[in-house]
């Protein structure tokens, strides 16, 4: 059985970006991507599998087009 994990950006500074993320479109849990080092960092402390699919879209994201993007999805 796959997963679906999907991210939406909440908010973005000059050293980090947030996602809201979760299964089947919950959002009940942030992402936190420092833009320098690209350390993401759940805010709940649990990187799972979850967190690893979102902050690995971003990264691809932004290495494909030099931006954060609004939102993100993964399905496997």
């Amino acid at each position: 059985m796959g997963m679906m994990v999907s991210g939406r950006k909440v908010a973005e500074t000059a050293d980090d970006v947030r996602y809201e993320f979760g299964f089947d479109r919950r959002f009940d849990r942030v992402l936190i991507v420092d833009k320098r080092t690209w350390q993401a960092v759940p805010e709940d402390g649990e990187f799972d599998a979850a967190a690893g699919a979102v902050a690995s879209k971003v990264k691809q994201f932004w290495q494909e087009r030099g931006e954060f993007p609004p939102g993100v999805v993964f399905s496997g």
